[in-house]
Order: C-alpha cells, then structure tokens, then sequence
C-alpha cells in the first residue's frame, strides 16, 4: 500500500516520478454538451448537432487549451426518442476532415465500427484523415451494442457480445496490414526518369480469415502516423482483453477512486503480459466537470440541468438499458431486485454493470438514478470550481487511477470555454500538464511511437 492507503501500481509501474508524469487531455464533445437537458438551456443552439460550424469552434477552443485530442462518439442507428434531446449526428470522419482544416495541432478522433464496416473502407476512410489532417487522426474502435443497428445492416439481431469482438480482433489485424502495404518510400516522385512510385515497395495483404477476405494493397499511401491512433472504449471481460492487445488509449467509466485503480491496474497487468510496454496504453476515465466560480453557483447549474430533464424520456431509455418495460421502473422506488447478471447481457455488458451497481450502492431511487445519469450516462460527475475540478483530476491522476481524463463538458460551448480558461491553467502552474504542444501529431501528444511497417508477410505486387 502507499502512504495514501491506496493500492501500489505493482510490477507494471510507469517509473517515472510522479511529479514528471504528464495529463493527457481529451475533449469529448457531443451536440450542445453531454447533459441531456443541456438544449433546454436558453443560450444552447437545439440545431448544433449537425452545424459544422459550431465544432469547429469547439476544436478551436480545446485546441487553445493545447488538449491532446477531441472526441465523437458515433453509433449506425438513430438512438433513444427523439423527443429527449437532439437527435441525428454527422458522420464523425467527414466532421473531422472540415475540422483538420481550421486547426493544426490538436488531435482527431472518431468512432466506427468493426460489426458494421469492412476493413478496406475504414482503414482507407482513417488513413485519409491522416493524410488531411498532417498526422492527427486516432479511431475509436467499437462492437456496437444492440439489435436496432443490426437491423439496419440486414440482421435481424446484434451478433454475440464475444463474436462481435472475434470478429474486430480480425478487423483490427487486417487494417493494420492494408497500412503496412505501402512502404513509407514507395512514392518517388521521380520527374527525370518519369518513375512516380516503386512497385517493390507495394504489397499485397492476401487476408483469407473467419469475418473478411481482402487482397489488398490499399489505395491510399502511408499516412503520416503509420497508423492511426487506436483508442477503445470497451471494459466487458472481452472488451479489456482486447484493449490490453490492441488499444493505445482507453476511454472508461467509473465513478469511484477504488474502482478506477482496479481496472487501471488490471488493464496495465494484462498488456505487460502481452509482452507491451504498458507505458504505451493511456488509460482515460470519463469526467463530467459541472463547473462555477462558487461550489454554490456549480452546485445551481447542477440543479438547473436536472430540473430540465424530462423523467419519462429517460425512463424509458434506462429501461432499454436495463432490458426491462418502462411499467417496471417506479420512478420513486429503487430498481427491481431480480435483474439479470451481466453474463445474460449481450449489449453494452459493463455499461450495464456500472448503472446497477450505482443504484445498488448509493440505494438510489429510479427518479435519483435518472438525475445521476443525466450529466454522463454513467461517467463520473464533479460540481464544483475550477480548483475543485482541478483537485479531482489530480487525485486520481497521483494515485493510480488515471493517465489523463476524457473531458465530458455539460453544456457546450460554455463548459468547455470554462474548462480550458479556469481548469487547464491551474493543471500548468502545478506542473502537470502542457503549455504549448511540443509535436505536431497525435502520437506525438500521448508520447506514443510511430508504427514500423510489418511486411514480413506481405507479398509484392504484380
């Protein structure tokens, strides 16, 4: 134990000091903000979930508190009722392309899915976005939970929760051979001979597996990071087993200190025994920050968001969640005693397990719960000042929880405007965290290496 009674990071320390470690800072940004009644609010637009314009302001501001990265979640089917909030949502690869164009450091990140695509067109779709954006792009790697989006790709229900990780462990493998098929100086440009590109230096990938098939080479060279940035937001049994292997940053949930050093340790444990350097995987809980310049005034716009909420919207999202009838939640008595585990779930399995256990241990009441979800749908909530905040962070950052947050602004633009103004300057002062980039790619943000092309296997075109 250290001398804070909290658990020592064991055989996978970081060896560093910790007054050397850095933060790393992510922006997850989300239509007027991640509360649910954050439109209501009489400054918030109810139509910027599709107006460019409104995030490139917003990369514009993460990208002056020089955070490593911003963030789009993204799912393939139109979620929840569209009474509760705004609903629809661009194509978070295309947003991110009109992005890259008005900023030049910060970087890129967007979600896809491995149940609902094919390798070739992702890995081409990323490495483009690499190309755009000067090295910036990272993905975002999900199963998709939910028979809705099966429905809309001809299946009559979602695949099993282990298969759909099966299959985007192939996925995964054959994306990062199509990146590896141009080597990086296969592109000569060579104007006196007449020789724009060397053949030998082209491979194919020949991939014949369980899920795909695919020849190969990709049609776009090597983009500037080698690979994308991996990210995976998945903490199922399956979801860190695959983390542990593929992932450079792990966007999670947890609401206590305890639990967040447990999975951190576990998710560091398993990559070290993978044979990776678990330095190399940036483990980043999600923190919704409500913030004032009084704990009272935090504590007002706290209450005036839950106020906003519409009880009967999200009751009927949680008991989606919870594969329950709306009738079967009161809104005034705790959840019912005999729900399933989370081996009977096939959709969002830890999700699942973080709603209840939050009910369970705080004995919230339906109506409670729902208020508790409403900021960040299960990712810790802090109200208080921009010194509290900072405090927050820190505690979990120092003592085992955190390599950095995935920042979950409540309202937007302000949150975030308050967050990069009063939060991310107490973070320099203290040492802890940048005041200008040092590198231009978003490798070069989380301190992680460049890919070297693995062609052992790769065969020579023509």
């Amino acid at each position: 134990m250290s001398d804070h009674g909290t658990p020592d990071h064991g055989t996978y320390d970081h060896g560093l000091d910790p007054k050397r470690r850095t933060l790393h800072l992510n922006a997850f940004l989300m239509s007027t903000g991640h509360h649910e009644a954050s439109w209501r609010l009489p400054e918030s637009d109810p139509y910027a979930n599709t107006d460019v314009g409104h995030y490139q302001r917003l990369a514009k501001i993460a990208e002056r508190g020089k955070l490593d990265s911003i963030f789009f979640a993204d799912s393939p089917v139109l979620r929840g009722d569209v009474g509760r909030r705004p609903a629809g949502s661009l194509e978070p690869t295309v947003l991110l392309t009109a992005i890259a164009a008005v900023t030049e450091r910060i970087g890129l990140i967007a979600t896809a899915s491995t149940t609902y695509n094919d390798p070739y067109n992702l890995a081409r779709r990323f490495a483009s976005v690499d190309h755009v954006s000067g090295g910036r792009a990272g993905w975002n790697v999900v199963t998709t939970a939910g028979p809705e989006a099966a429905r809309n790709f001809g299946l009559d229900d979602q695949p099993a929760h282990a298969e759909r990780y099966q299959r985007a462990a192939e996925f995964l493998e054959v994306a990062g051979r199509l990146w590896d098929s141009w080597s990086d100086d296969a592109a000569l440009a060579d104007k006196e001979s007449g020789v724009w590109g060397d053949e030998t230096k082209i491979r194919t990938v020949d991939h014949a597996g369980r899920f795909f098939r695919v020849r190969g080479p990709l049609n776009v060279p090597r983009s500037p990071q080698g690979h994308p940035l991996i990210v995976q937001a998945g903490s199922s049994e399956d979801g860190r087993s695959f983390a542990a292997r593929y992932a450079e940053a792990v966007f999670t949930a947890q609401q206590t200190l305890a639990d967040a050093q447990a999975f951190y340790r576990d998710l560091k444990r398993r990559a070290a025994a993978l044979g990776r350097d678990p330095e190399l995987i940036k483990i980043l809980p999600g923190i919704v920050p409500v913030l004032g310049s009084t704990e009272a005034e935090a504590k007002a716009l706290d209450r005036e968001l839950d106020e906003l909420i519409r009880p009967e919207y999200a009751r009927d999202q949680l008991a989606k969640t919870l594969r329950l009838r709306p009738d079967e939640l009161e809104l005034d008595a705790p959840l019912p005693a005999d729900l399933p585990g989370e081996d009977e779930i096939e959709g969002a399995k830890s999700r699942y397990t973080l709603i209840v256990n939050l009910a369970r241990t705080e004995r919230l009441t339906v109506r409670q719960l729902i208020g508790r979800l409403g900021g960040g749908r299960g990712h810790r909530t802090f109200t208080g000042t921009p010194e509290q905040v900072a405090d927050a962070i820190v505690d979990w950052f120092e003592h085992g929880a955190a390599d950095g947050f995935n920042v979950m602004p409540p309202v937007l633009p302000s949150g975030l405007e308050t967050f990069v103004d009063e939060v991310v300057p107490i973070l320099v002062r203290r040492g802890l965290f940048r005041s200008d980039y040092t590198g231009r790619t978003l490798r070069d943000h989380y301190g992680l290496p460049r890919p070297v092309a693995d062609v052992a296997e790769l065969a020579v075109t023509g």
